[in-house]
């Protein structure tokens, strides 16, 4: 009969992983809970694809059997506060020219892509998609990117990337293999969370042609911040607002629609918006670099 007492995040826990965590935290009484979790991850050699390790991960996952009864952990030394709001705040006001860009792509100029995780542009980039974009703005957790474009030193478009969506059935039928085959190397995918062209900008073709600029460049900039390339793109388009045609003009390809179930849906009602999944295979050996075991 299997031992294993809980699965978290692809690792299967059991008997024996649960007695470590009992001696480790038993030989080190003096540790917070997040001086345990790095230990363990040191132990267990539990690390994210650019060689850090996966604190948060560990510590959920200790909190997880902690409240099933399976560990003791020490007491909370903090709050932390909900990153829920958190996530959501955006710095002071930038400010910038709103007057009406019209014309075409040459009439623009040059277009500066600026990559702004961690660099100046980063709060104007945050603070643009809150007041402008209909899902506003939320602060990225895990691996991620933030493109800034500007046009004669204004900016016209957002496009932010992070790590993808750990569930999707129509992925899996592209790719080939269900998703356990490749659940490792998701890291590899790149998920288009949001995409902003500012409403006082109207050039035609300049949404593909943003898109079809960052295809270009985007497995080298999460190279050079990660640590690994990516091999695959995929966005959702929600159909009640949009067409996905900036997409279908920049060759990527739409699989289908979801059920608008949402991930946690427990029933098989229609809770969320319908979308439609478009992807972009970067490289025409993408579902080997996927299904690769390392």
């Amino acid at each position: 009969m299997s031992d294993v007492l809980l699965s978290f995040r692809g690792r299967q826990i059991r008997e024996a992983d649960v007695a470590f965590l009992r001696d480790i935290i038993a030989r080190n009484p003096g540790l917070s809970r997040r001086g345990l979790s790095v230990k363990v991850c040191e132990a267990w050699n539990w690390v994210q694809p650019n060689g850090k390790p996966r604190d948060m991960v560990c510590r959920g996952l200790m909190l997880a059997l902690h409240r099933a009864g399976h560990i003791q952990l020490p007491d909370k030394r903090s709050s932390p506060p909900n990153n829920a709001i958190t996530h959501r705040r955006v710095s002071s006001a930038d400010v910038y020219d709103t007057t009406p860009l019209e014309g075409t792509l040459a009439s623009l100029g040059p277009l500066e892509i600026r990559l702004v995780r961690r660099a100046a542009g980063e709060g104007l980039f945050a603070q643009l998609l809150s007041l402008h974009h209909y899902l506003g703005y939320s602060r990225p957790v895990g691996e991620h990117l933030k493109y800034l474009v500007l046009a004669q030193g204004r900016p016209i478009a957002c496009l932010g990337w992070s790590s993808a969506p750990l569930q999707l059935d129509l992925r899996d039928q592209f790719i080939g293999a269900p998703k356990k085959v490749y659940r490792h190397n998701l890291h590899l995918i790149a998920y288009n969370t949001r995409y902003l062209i500012l409403p006082w900008v109207k050039v035609p073709h300049l949404a593909s042609h943003l898109l079809g600029r960052i295809i270009r460049r985007i497995s080298d900039d999460w190279q050079a911040l990660y640590n690994h390339p990516v091999h695959l793109l995929e966005s959702f388009v929600d159909t009640e607002r949009f067409r996905g045609t900036c997409y279908r003009a920049a060759n990527w390809r739409c699989l289908g629609r979801s059920a608008g179930l949402g991930t946690k849906s427990r029933s098989n009602k229609q809770v969320c918006p319908i979308k439609e999944l478009w992807v972009y295979p970067l490289g025409r050996h993408f579902r080997e670099r996927l299904l690769d075991v390392p």
